[in-house]
């Protein structure tokens, strides 16, 4: 069935699609790379230092040892300044990563509207900003990578009415924005409680490929996880520290498949109950400034660094060796699931060709 009441929010159709039944558990690694800010701190466009993509090389070779393929989604300030490009340079020369788009507006010309945390979402400017944006981005990275990317994630998750017409005009395959069950409107944003976690075709089956971020929920209540959401939101919840109660007494628990103040016992925990519910396919994700001591709440010091990297490599140990799981990357996925549902040629009749190999079976031993 359709996921309920998207188009208030969306002009298109989610088309959820249910992966084949004997498809081992796939991991998609996606990393937000982006400029150094201050998070708690206004948006400004000043603050455009990406010197921590130079510091992506020790996570690598965790992905080295057991294949995976990260996928980059790349702004503005990453993809038009040397400090970005040239650590992207290196990886691409050795089929280390793919690269995909992340608008943050505040940072990405042209510069036509005022800065606010509203206008932070890029599906909240007038479409024609909204798209204007992201061609100078497309066109910066293609100047700069010699690439044309094809996947793209909303800087904050900012999803609007008119994002996927855009993307398809522009030739994207792949979208990487949506959070299943949670409600940003409090802070200008979306609203994807009615999002289910798994894939979905948007519009037409086999063009473009909504890929949503793995979370979810845990404990007795999960099955009601988007009901709760506004409440356990609200300021008076946060205040009295509900969720934080609920989880402890195994109640509900929200996770994101993310190393980012997420320790592996609930990553698994998450992916487990998942897989229980028919789901497939995770993607983990990161931001690439948390490379680097000081620049995210969640790797202060070297040793949180240090803990940041354990959590990835425990989690991939386990994910390949208990779960017997596979890792692919978006592009793959897409093509995986044509194929599943068929979908080979496009509406023309031309073979659609497929631009990466297919997922790759892994082992804890790499």
């Amino acid at each position: 069935m359709r996921a309920e009441k998207q188009k208030v929010l969306f002009e298109d159709d989610w088309n959820p699609i249910k992966a084949p039944p004997d498809l081992p558990p796939v991991l998609v690694v996606v990393v937000d790379a982006e400029e150094e800010f201050d998070w708690s701190a206004p948006f400004s466009r000043d603050q455009r230092s990406v010197r921590s993509m130079a510091a992506q090389g020790p996570m690598h070779r965790i992905f080295e040892k057991y294949g995976i393929t990260p996928t980059y989604v790349v702004d503005y300030p990453v993809a038009s300044q040397r400090d970005g490009l040239e650590p992207l340079r290196d990886l691409l020369k050795d089929g280390a990563c793919l690269i995909g788009t992340q608008l943050h507006p505040w940072v990405n010309p042209p510069f036509d509207e005022e800065i606010s945390e509203r206008n932070s979402f890029p599906g909240n400017l007038p479409p024609d900003l909204e798209r204007a944006k992201l061609e100078v981005l497309t066109r910066t990275i293609e100047d700069g990578l010699g690439l044309t990317p094809r996947i793209y994630k909303a800087g904050r998750y900012g999803l609007g009415p008119r994002t996927f017409r855009t993307l398809a005009e522009l030739g994207y395959q792949v979208d990487l924005s949506a959070v299943p069950g949670a409600d940003l409107r409090a802070h200008h944003g979306p609203d994807f409680r009615r999002v289910p976690s798994q894939p979905h075709w948007i519009g037409t089956p086999g063009r473009l490929l909504e890929l949503p971020l793995t979370r979810g929920y845990v404990g007795l209540l999960s099955d009601q996880g988007p009901r709760l959401e506004s409440a356990l939101e609200s300021p008076l919840a946060q205040t009295c520290r509900i969720p934080g109660v609920l989880s402890r007494l195994g109640l509900i628990d929200r996770i994101i498949l993310t190393p980012e103040g997420v320790p592996p016992a609930q990553h698994m925990a998450l992916v487990r109950a998942m897989i229980r519910r028919g789901q497939r396919i995770f993607m983990l994700s990161y931001h690439s400034p948390s490379m680097v001591p000081g620049n995210t709440p969640y790797v202060r010091t070297k040793r949180d660094l240090k803990v940041f990297m354990n959590r990835v490599e425990s989690f991939c140990d386990r994910f390949f060796g208990e779960l017997g799981g596979v890792t692919s990357d978006p592009l793959s996925v897409r093509e995986m699931l044509k194929r599943h549902a068929g979908l080979t040629r496009d509406e023309q009749g031309a073979r659609v060709p497929v631009a990466h190999p297919p997922a790759r079976q892994c082992s804890p031993s790499g």
